[in-house]
């Protein structure tokens, strides 16, 4: 399949507008930078991905919960540690991909697929679909610090490399060194960048929740498949 024509189906992106996601060289096919719309791609094996995220066109419409343990990788090739997809028994797990990756050493809530038109919703910011995240800082926080990042975060922050601002988040604070993190966008690495730009470090970091699907009745390393409701709210 062509690379544009693939971009077209997985994401809501026009031809045109794929052309141009395209020449700004955000699109890269197993770890490299594609501008050419017409280079042939397999859409099971290889990796493509968007700024990041993994994209895929449907191809039988799975929809997955899964409880990630630490130690392991959100990619479809091993490298220094397993894959996620080993924890999941189901019939051609290759052609699933992830929505929203986390770090080998961050657990919590990760939703695969092979619908790629889902996975962008899941993703994409403009969809404002809340995930919340529970963190433990390395360093206390006073009650001044604390509420000096509850009202920068609030209103978004320039995080270093970037040239837009964060977009307003949730920051609330249960102790000196434990927060609750709520985010509707998610770039690379973000919880952990934006605790670096109050100079504090992330040292646990677990994602609860997507939109409104929790990991109730789910232990470390297990998953499920999701509802139709849960579905449809995306």
């Amino acid at each position: 399949m062509r690379l544009d024509k693939f971009l077209s189906k997985a994401t809501e992106l026009s031809r045109s507008d794929a052309k141009k996601v395209l020449h700004r060289g955000e699109i890269s096919v197993n770890d490299e930078i594609i501008k050419d719309g017409g280079r042939h791609v397999d859409e099971i094996n290889d990796e493509i991905e968007w700024a990041g995220e993994p994209l895929t066109v449907a191809t039988g419409n799975r929809y997955i919960l899964l409880y990630k343990p630490e130690g392991f990788e959100c990619t479809l090739r091993p490298k220094e540690y397993p894959i996620v997809t080993e924890l999941i028994d189901v019939p051609e797990w290759n052609s699933l991909r992830i929505a929203g990756r986390l770090d080998v050493d961050t657990t919590g809530a990760l939703i695969l697929s092979d619908d790629g038109g889902f996975l962008h919703r899941v993703t994409s910011p403009k969809h404002h679909v809340a995930k919340i995240y529970e963190l433990t800082l390395a360093d206390p926080m006073t009650d001044e610090q604390q509420a000096t990042a509850i009202k920068e975060i609030a209103k978004g922050i320039l995080l270093e490399g970037e040239y837009e601002k964060t977009r307003p988040a949730e920051l609330s604070f249960s102790d000196e060194t434990h927060a609750t993190l709520v985010l509707t966008e998610g770039k690379y690495h973000q919880v952990k960048r934006m605790m670096a730009y109050f100079g504090n470090k992330v040292v646990e970091l677990h994602r609860a929740s997507i939109g409104t699907i929790t990991l109730d009745g789910l232990e470390k390393g297990e998953c499920r498949f999701l509802s139709d409701k849960e579905i449809e709210q995306f």
